[in-house]
């Protein structure tokens, strides 16, 4: 197996200024929609980790306490369910059909524990706000030709990097480089 290795930092230029493309996906084919967001999270991770680890320093400057609260709640709770996972049969055929309701799940379940704690402002903000700007430029980034070659790299197994593992952890490995 190859080493983890994180791509490099993509230009602001690529990411979103004058050469980056955007457009609104295709809504009727999720399919199509789930690809690029895949294949986007894939080519932009390091600028999605950069950003989310930004955003998430100046909540904690502002919250530091309820941010590492809910940092290790969300945490603990994303561990159990790739336990659960890969433990029991059941929920792994879950994970594998229904990776959206999953991610919501593990989502919602930090968030009524948090709620249950005090943090629910902070995880809303700190942890569920980067994730929806991510989520949200992978959804209506273009893929570039450089973007495919990448992502070909990562599905073939040439290439393993943090986001191809986190996307595995959630059951979408099949789907990259497609």
């Amino acid at each position: 197996m190859v080493d983890v290795q994180p791509p490099p930092l993509r230009s602001l230029d690529d990411f979103l200024l004058s050469s980056a493309r955007f457009s609104a996906p295709d809504v009727r084919n999720l399919e199509r929609w789930n690809n690029r967001i895949i294949n986007n999270l894939l080519y932009y991770q390091t600028n999605y980790f950069v950003s989310a680890f930004a955003l998430l320093l100046l909540v904690g400057y502002f919250q530091p306490f309820q941010l590492t609260l809910g940092a290790a709640v969300v945490v603990l709770v994303f561990l159990g369910f790739v336990w659960a996972a890969e433990n029991k049969a059941v929920i792994r055929r879950f994970r594998r059909n229904h990776p959206s309701l999953c991610l919501v799940a593990i989502l919602g379940s930090s968030y009524l524990l948090l709620s249950v704690l005090g943090g629910v402002a902070v995880f809303l903000f700190g942890i569920t706000f980067p994730i929806l700007l991510i989520l949200i430029h992978a959804s209506v980034r273009l893929r570039s030709l450089k973007n495919k070659l990448e992502n070909k790299l990562e599905s073939i197994g040439l290439k393993r990097t943090p986001m191809g593992m986190l996307l595995e952890a959630l059951g979408q490995e099949q789907e990259a480089g497609s």
